[in-house]
Formats: structure tokens, C-alpha cells, sequence
């Protein structure tokens, strides 16, 4: 434990690292509380992944949002955060602020002006509970004091009597995120789960994008598979490998080595259709029987890898059932995913043994708080995360 170097200085209540989603949320929850607070953020612009999300637009909660949309080691630490602040808790706030918004798709729910005016929003309510916001802000050390945090920065030294790490993770480094807030957790002992992008488009090796390199572009809904998990959303295929929806959200389960199962034609017989086909239409290529099922240049591409006969006429049981199943369970491994460059979240972060479900605190070191990405909670894709960044800034804002 260390003295500050300037004993006259200010004592804050509490002390925010981070100007994100999170971190806005608990300064304006901790400042209605009457608590002073100061909020430090390494950027030039506060909640620059909100501005960004959804396409300029924010997809900022679900409807739909409950635990079994989040991963964690402790599945069961989201439990009391989510109940305490909800998704309807945090679109009544959006009401009040006479924000419109719609539901674009399963239960995903995006502004219909500008991501700015969630910003703006969170804002306001740091404004009007007197929270101080500082930017640009370049931190050196932090360290224990006898009553409580010292953060040594490029713009002084500030002292708080609690500190709360609401610094993100690694993910989509070009915002300025980074993996600082597992430095101060492992600077005061606590534990990590060892992180890796989420959310995250799959890459393939060079044989499988030599084969599916005229694909680049092509959309198909899908069912993705990997293990237990399964998502039925759109696929894309990229000039790396797999994207879209299905992709990003099976992205976190997979693991290096693991196979992923894809149907690229969910909810159709495609075996007895194909039998069909060849009934009624002979002489017709296998490539032009599947183009009624899947994209021209992906049925081509089954095709010619199946290297079958010319025509339906002459493929036996035994072949439709393997162009079948081609379609239907595709098994393929990637190599890896495109990593935190193009993640939308981390998975993993500090480990919530550590902390308490209900206020974030840390169970060892009175007084420090850790909320949003940079703990071991990580939800799906579609406004899950962002809730989760509500849910824990209002916990923890509501008793530091």
C-alpha cells in the first residue's frame, strides 16, 4: 500500500477507467447516488464502439435477452446483473429520452436516427448526476492507497476511494482497446480467463480458399453447428473464409482444431428432392438441380467436386445420398479466425471468481470494481452485449 505523492489533492468517490457503454453507464448510476465521480478515457471521443455498433445506428439491447445468451466460466455470475437492470429497464430509459427505435430482427433493437443519440443519452445522465468525464487521458501506474486508488497519468495524479475497470477488451484495436484492464486485475491478484476475439469471421486454409475462391460475396442462410451449438442465420462467404451472422455467433465456440457442420439448405428434403429431380428431369445436370436449392457458383462447386456422372439419370442412391449430405452437413475446419481486428468482442477476461456477482467488486481488494467486456461474461451477437455492459455498469454503479 502506498501514500499519494499529493496528500491535498482531491479524493473522488470513484474513479472510472474507461468512457465506453459500461463505464457511462455506471458513472451516471454512481453519480445520481451523490457520489463524485471522475471518469478517465484513454481517447479523444468517449463510446467509440457504441458509435460505431450496428452499422452507425447501435444495435443497443435485445428483447430477448436472458442468461442462456451469455458465456461465461460461471455461467450462472450474469444472473443477478441482468435481472436487476433489464432490457426493459434500458429501453424505458431510451423512451424517455424520446429516442425511436425499432426491431430489425430477432429481437434486436436499433436506433432509428444515429448511434449518437445513445451516446448523447448517456451523456446527459453523466452530466446531470455531476460525473466528470476527461479524455485523451494516458495512464502510468496505479496503485493502493491508505484511502483507497492513486492513478498516476499524463494528466496528473487522481485519487478515488474506489476504482472501477471499465476498460474493455482487446477487441477491434483501431478504437484504442486494448488488454489493460487484465494488467490491473493481475496487478492486485485477481485471475484471468485467458481471452481470444469472439464474434470473429472464420479463415480457411489456402486448399479451401483456392476451392471457394469464386464465392467471395455469396450469401446463403445456413444452419451452423460446432459441438452442442447451433445458430440458424445467414453465412457469407468471404476472401478469407466464413462471415455473417452464423459465423460470428458459432465463432465462439469453436476452438482451433474443431470441425463446423453446415447446412446450407435447412428445412429442405434435399435427398428426396434430388431423387425427384432425377425422376422427372433426367438428363439434367446434378449443378443445375442444385442451383434450385443453393447460389449458381456454390451448386457448381458441389458439383464439380462431387465429379459424378453428367447426368441425374446415371447417380445411384448410394451418390445422392453423399451430394446430399455435401449440402446438409458440410463438414469443414478452419484454420483460425480473422482475430481482434475484426472481433466485435473478447471472450474470457477476469475471472469471476473473483468477483462479486451482485456488486463486481473484487472479493480481495475492498473497493476495486471491474464491469462490461473486460470480465468473463461475453453474450451473443445482437444487442447482447451492450445490455451486458448496461446490466453491470448499473450494478456496480448502484453501491461503489
Amino acid at each position: 500500500m502506498t501514500q499519494a505523492r499529493n496528500p491535498n489533492l482531491k479524493v473522488h468517490d470513484v474513479i472510472i477507467l474507461g468512457a465506453g457503454a459500461a463505464g457511462l453507464m455506471c458513472a451516471g448510476v454512481a453519480g445520481q447516488r451523490g457520489r463524485s465521480v471522475l471518469v478517465l478515457e484513454q481517447a479523444r471521443q468517449p463510446a467509440e464502439k457504441i458509435r460505431i455498433s450496428g452499422g452507425g445506428r447501435c444495435n443497443f439491447t435485445n428483447l430477448h435477452t436472458t442468461p442462456a445468451n451469455f458465456l461465461s466460466d460461471n455461467p450462472r455470475f450474469c444472473h443477478s446483473a441482468l435481472s436487476g437492470f433489464t432490457q426493459h429497464d434500458f429501453i424505458a430509459m431510451v423512451e424517455r429520452y424520446g429516442i425511436a427505435f425499432h426491431e430489425k430482427t430477432r429481437g434486436q433493437l436499433f436506433c432509428d436516427g444515429s448511434s449518437r443519440q445513445i451516446i448523447d443519452m448517456l451523456l446527459e445522465e453523466c452530466r446531470k448526476a455531476g460525473a466528470q468525464l476527461r479524455l485523451g487521458v494516458r495512464i502510468s501506474a496505479i496503485s493502493k492507497a491508505d484511502d483507497g486508488f492513486v492513478v498516476d497519468t499524463d494528466q496528473g495524479e487522481f485519487r478515488g476511494r474506489a476504482l472501477v475497470v471499465a476498460t474493455g477488451g482487446p477487441s477491434i484495436p483501431k478504437m484504442g482497446s486494448s488488454g489493460f484492464g487484465y494488467k490491473v486485475a493481475e496487478q492486485f491478484g485477481l485471475e484471468i480467463v485467458p481471452p481470444r476475439a469472439a464474434l470473429v469471421p472464420l479463415t480457411f486454409d489456402a486448399a479451401l480458399l483456392a476451392q471457394f475462391k469464386e464465392m467471395s460475396g455469396v450469401a446463403v442462410d445456413a444452419v451452423v453447428s460446432c459441438g452442442k451449438a447451433r445458430f440458424d442465420e445467414a453465412l457469407l462467404f468471404t476472401h478469407r473464409g466464413l462471415s455473417g451472422p452464423a459465423i460470428l455467433q458459432i465463432s465462439s465456440y469453436w476452438r482451433d482444431g474443431q470441425d463446423i457442420v453446415i447446412d446450407m439448405a435447412p428445412g429442405t428434403e434435399v435427398l428426396a428432392g434430388l431423387k425427384q429431380l432425377r425422376r422427372d428431369h433426367p438428363k439434367q445436370e446434378l449443378a443445375t438441380a442444385l442451383s434450385g436449392l443453393l447460389p449458381k457458383r456454390l451448386a457448381r462447386i458441389i458439383a464439380d467436386a462431387v465429379a459424378g456422372p453428367e447426368r441425374l439419370a446415371d447417380f445411384s442412391d448410394r451418390l445422392l445420398t453423399k451430394v446430399a449430405a455435401d449440402v446438409t452437413q458440410w463438414r469443414v475446419r478452419p484454420n483460425g479466425t480473422e482475430g481482434y481486428r475484426t472481433a466485435e468482442v473478447t471472450l474470457g477476461g477476469v475471472d469471476t471468481a473473483g468477483l462479486s456477482s451482485k456488486t463486481f467488486e473484487s472479493r480481495s481488494v475492498p473497493g476495486l470494481y471491474f464491469i462490461g467486456e473486460v470480465v468473463d461474461v461475453t453474450g451473443h451477437l445482437g444487442g447482447f452485449n451492450f445490455q451486458w455492459a448496461w446490466s453491470s455498469g448499473v450494478a456496480a454503479g448502484r453501491c461503489v
